[in-house]
């Protein structure tokens, strides 16, 4: 048994030395230390052994497996800390290098001019309201009193899906829903992406987004029109900013007219950014028309209101001196960052 012993030991040792992994150090564990291990069998066949040399037999299977723990233990602690060693190497940090900046993202120029646009009449009293970018013929055309055979409606006849359903070229049919569910008065803006078949250049896009403004009470006048659209300049492009109008025609107003504002480079004196005239035209604007009145089943003889359209590009444009309008769209971080 002695000899028997002897061996185990000796080929447990001779594996443990050859072992260049933990994994093949555990597999000498479980081969001569495991439930069934040859240590375990010697124990097993202890019942072969006479009474009276059990205690020594059993004496000696112990001292073999308290030898052959101490060395498997400190073969497996000397490769655990090469292993740890070799790994600390691998994954050194340099604490003298720059650290990476992490580049975040923030709103578009666009929308940043769009959400000044917003509270500054959200101030005044205004909703906000959304409206589909795919509308019938109806709500983008006849009911803003333009019929099917209206010369302004070749200007935008353009983006058909199916039949009388397309992508809006306005969002003043977001107006209409509004006043057709009849809860007055309103008082409302309606910003939005619309679509038209415009070539690209500096100042034009097939899709771009528009702010219309309503507002239906009793007892509009132009002069609300005025007051509204003078102090609306003022908190957008400074305080001494001021308005004029000229007249103009669109359909759904009656009276229109188109609004210029000082120039808020030169103050008015004329400048490059102005070409040299002292005025920017920024929107038009208008009496809503008693014919849009009507078809929303709102009574011209007691409602009257005005409303007024600009487009958003043209306000960022204007606000941060962009000279071309493709730059909003070109996704080009050099320039977006600026922002």
């Amino acid at each position: 048994m002695k000899e028997k012993l002897l061996k185990i030991k000796e080929d447990a040792l001779k594996q443990i030395e050859g072992s260049d992994a933990l994994e093949m150090l555990n597999d000498v564990r479980i081969n001569f230390l495991g439930k069934k291990g040859a240590l375990t069998a010697v124990l097993k066949s202890m019942k072969d052994v006479a009474p009276e040399d059990r205690p020594k037999v059993g004496q000696l299977v112990n001292e073999t497996r308290a030898e052959i723990e101490k060395v498997l233990d400190d073969a497996m602690k000397k490769m655990e800390r090469i292993k740890r060693e070799a790994q600390m190497k691998m994954e050194v940090i340099d604490v003298t290098l720059p650290a990476r900046k992490n580049n975040v993202g923030h709103r578009h120029p666009n929308f940043i001019a769009m959400e000044e646009v917003e509270r500054i009449f959200i101030g005044m009293g205004y909703e906000v309201v959304e409206g589909p970018e795919i509308e019938t013929d109806y709500y983008n055309f006849e009911a803003l009193n333009i019929p099917a055979d209206h010369p302004a409606k070749d200007e935008q006849d353009t983006f058909y899906i199916h039949g009388d359903i397309l992508l809006r070229t306005q969002t003043s049919g977001t107006q209409v829903h509004v006043m057709e569910r009849g809860k007055l008065p309103i008082r409302m803006i309606a910003p939005g992406r619309v679509f038209r078949s415009d070539e690209v250049d500096a100042t034009h896009s097939p899709s771009f987004h528009q702010i219309e403004g309503l507002v239906i009470d009793k007892r509009i006048t132009f002069a609300d029109l005025k007051g509204t659209l003078a102090e609306f300049a003022k908190e957008l492009f400074g305080a001494s900013t001021r308005v004029k109008f000229r007249p103009h025609h669109f359909n759904f107003t009656e009276p229109s007219a188109e609004m210029d504002v000082s120039c808020f480079k030169c103050g008015g004196t004329g400048c490059r950014f102005c070409k040299g005239s002292g005025w920017i035209e920024i929107l038009g604007c208008g009496m809503v028309h008693p014919n849009v009145l009507r078809m929303s089943n709102i009574d011209p003889e007691e409602y009257t209101g005005f409303a007024f359209g600009m487009g958003l590009e043209r306000i960022a444009l204007l606000k941060y001196e962009i000279d071309d309008m493709r730059l909003l769209y070109e996704n080009d971080i050099r320039f977006l960052k600026q922002f």
